[in-house]
């Protein structure tokens, strides 16, 4: 029903992808070579069996592809080609509004700042978005725009395999705990958003946290996000991919996230550690129409979780069919399109395939994307801008004979 024709021409959304897992392999590689990275392999072909493999053992597994991505990005123009050709690709499978992530402090060095890291972004992704809209269609108004945001992520561990930014932190602050060195950073990076934000006037949407989830508890990075609240920049936080409901309760209760990433072990009472809950499956209930009720969007990535869970087996015994079941708000994204060798086209056949999705349901998981996006723009833009997209959407599914309400 969906062909590849169909699923492509659909306007579509990624709200969970981060720039430095979906490098283009040919990219890293040149990369490398230019700048004198030693990888793992030289070949396409090697990287993929030592790194960006099918399926790993632990999400902790999953991440160590990144201190290779992350080497090559070190430099202004490195990061400028790697934000551009994100957008172009996005662009070529019909996205027509994307978030790209990165942790802007895994990039800072003597040569550059987070300010400079996250001018070089903008600067590839706003020259993807000025060819894109200057297409015949677009210009004439038949097409969405092509738009975008940057959400910048502080980490869960901050440690000193990470960056150098950590070690300007213990030079500056010699007897900081590596735990307290998680907060201070993750509130200078809130910071550093907010004034690139206001300074510079990049749309810089939205705040997350990433990393290794378990052991790494959300509150250490209360402050930053309580920052980022007061300063209305929007919140999401990588919760329920590694452990469980606590972690997620943590995220929309004391980080105020307004959307989740991931959100996986959603309903999984049996993870429930605390001692205060009596009840883990009455807790894990009123958690998800807690979630349900406000509307708080899960980015869901289907590929990264079936790599980094291998227990799921298959797209059908994954936790969406419970999300889609309980009617939460869900879209559906890449995470990694370089470390998941996937692109969102791929996320929705998965889905479709897997879980014999509706073209309403089809519809939900896109316009979701585009209603719950950290949109760059007023209120009454944004709203005009999603009603474009509905109803380009709906003329699409017509003309395809798909009758949805």
């Amino acid at each position: 029903m969906f062909s590849p024709e169909l699923l492509r021409a659909l306007p579509k959304t990624d709200l969970h992808v981060h720039l430095d897992g979906s490098l283009r392999l040919e990219t890293l590689l040149d990369l490398a070579r230019s700048r004198g990275v030693a990888l793992p392999s030289d070949t396409p072909e090697g990287l993929n069996d030592l790194l960006f493999k099918p399926s790993y053992g632990s999400l902790e597994e999953y991440l160590a592809g990144f201190a290779c991505t992350t080497a090559v990005l070190q430099d202004p123009e490195a990061l400028e080609r790697a934000a551009w050709e994100l957008a172009r690709d996005n662009i070529d499978e019909g996205v027509r509004y994307v978030e790209v992530r990165l942790a802007p402090q895994l990039h800072v060095n003597v040569r550059q700042d987070v300010d400079d890291v996250l001018r070089a972004v903008h600067r590839g992704l706003e020259r993807a978005a000025r060819e894109q809209n200057a297409t015949p269609g677009v210009a004439a108004g038949r097409e969405p725009r092509f738009q975008f945001g940057i959400i910048v992520c502080a980490l869960r561990m901050f440690t000193p395999q990470f960056s150098w930014y950590y070690e300007h932190l213990t030079r500056v602050l010699p007897d900081l705990e590596r735990k307290r060195c998680s907060g201070i950073a993750s509130l200078q990076l809130a910071q550093a958003a907010v004034r690139v934000r206001d300074r510079y006037g990049l749309p810089v949407v939205g705040f997350d946290l990433a990393g290794h989830e378990h052991g790494y508890p959300a509150i250490d990075h209360v402050e930053a996000y309580r920052y980022a609240h007061e300063h209305f920049l929007k919140r999401t936080v990588h919760a329920g991919e590694a452990y469980g409901p606590e972690s997620i309760f943590q995220a929309i209760t004391a980080l105020h996230a307004d959307r989740l990433g991931h959100g996986y072990h959603l309903f999984d009472a049996d993870l429930i550690t605390s001692a205060s809950v009596e009840d883990p499956d009455r807790y894990v209930a009123e958690l998800a129409q807690y979630i349900a009720d406000r509307r708080i969007t899960l980015e869901v990535c289907i590929t990264s979780n079936l790599q980094t869970n291998p227990s799921i087996g298959s797209v059908a015994g994954h936790r969406i069919r419970r999300m889609l079941d309980a009617r939460l708000s869900v879209t559906l994204c890449t995470d990694n399109r370089l470390i998941s060798h996937t692109t969102v086209c791929r996320e929705y056949e998965r889905a479709i395939e897997g879980l014999g999705l509706t073209p309403n349901q089809v519809r939900d998981l896109l316009i979701y994307g585009f209603k719950r996006s950290f949109y760059p723009g007023g209120y009454k833009e944004k709203r005009t801008y999603v009603r474009q997209v509905i109803d380009h959407l709906d003329g699409i599914l017509a003309e395809a004979g798909m009758v949805v309400r």
